[in-house]
């Protein structure tokens, strides 16, 4: 689904609702959608399989690598 359009409706909805007397209550509305959108996002992440044991070891491996540079850059421009 194209999320330009759903984005423009709200923006053009916005700016009527900006001008009149009585500004609606979306506090509720915006909760719920956020929360549906988080609650989505899981169930999607959940469904992809990974193996554990070869992420945690690049991890790791990424992570060690990423402070060695930090400690040599630092000392590179400390002298």
């Amino acid at each position: 689904m194209n999320v330009f359009i759903p984005l423009v409706i709200g923006v053009l909805l916005g700016y009527i609702l900006r001008r009149g007397e009585k500004k609606p209550n979306l506090e509720t509305p915006v909760s719920v959608a956020l929360l549906a959108m988080i609650f989505f996002l899981g169930v999607k992440t959940g469904e992809v399989q990974v193996n554990g044991l070869w992420l945690l070891g690049v991890s790791t491996l990424f992570a060690v690598a990423t402070i060695a540079g930090s400690l040599l850059f630092a000392l590179g421009v400390r002298t």
